[in-house]
């Protein structure tokens, strides 16, 4: 069975990792295979892990009948 613990580590100079001696967890005491995964940007992890979306901004108002309405995007059939 797979557990999904979710906590903060720190990375020492020497690159040593230290988790915290205390979780609330109910794994049982013994060696146990892991998967590491760093997220350097804790600002974005807070926040979720997906980047910023990047828009365009137009510099001029669309054509006054412009549509976007997923119907008119996309047509009859959804696509």
């Amino acid at each position: 069975m797979m557990k999904t613990i979710e906590t903060h580590v720190t990375v020492a100079p020497d690159g040593k990792i230290g988790i915290p001696s205390q979780m609330s967890s109910d794994l049982a005491p013994g060696e146990h295979r892991a998967l590491l995964v760093i997220q350097e940007d804790v600002k974005t992890a807070t926040a979720g892990s997906k980047s910023p979306l990047r828009l365009h901004i137009l510099d001029e108002e669309p054509p006054v009948n412009t549509s976007l309405r997923r119907e008119d995007i996309y047509g009859d059939d959804g696509r």
